[in-house]
């Protein structure tokens, strides 16, 4: 059994893993999976479950990738999506200049914008 674990450690070593956006995945090819099994339509039950294949084989192929620092900025995007779509407060904006994102109070009306990087002046509606 130790042979076995040292080969997979020998393995896995220089590969990216597991994180939030590969369990997304796999629960989303899960919920597809599952989804087929009721549709009685022949059509649509093989188009759900090769979406299933698919997300599972996509979730399988991050994990074993060796670019890790694509894998990392995939996952960093999600989880800053994930972020914005939890921050029910606030409206987040681009800079028209430098395209920093701007996170700005909702409800306020127009304001004017700073930018915090460049300094660009910019008006928007919260």
């Amino acid at each position: 059994m130790k042979r076995i674990s040292q080969w997979l450690q020998r393995f896995m070593t220089g590969r990216y893993g597991t994180d939030k956006l590969n369990m997304f995945i796999l629960g989303g090819g899960l919920i597809v999976c599952l989804l087929a099994l009721f549709i009685p339509v022949p059509a649509a039950n093989l188009a759900l479950t090769l979406l299933s294949y698919g997300l599972m084989f996509w979730a399988i192929f991050r994990t074993f990738s060796r670019n890790t620092y694509r894998r990392y900025q995939e996952n960093r995007k999600f989880l800053m999506l994930l972020d914005r779509i939890k921050d029910r407060k606030h409206k987040h904006f681009s800079c028209p200049k430098c395209h920093q994102p701007v996170r700005v109070p909702r409800g306020k009306g127009k304001i004017a914008i700073t930018c915090p990087k460049c300094r660009e002046k910019f008006i928007r509606k919260t």
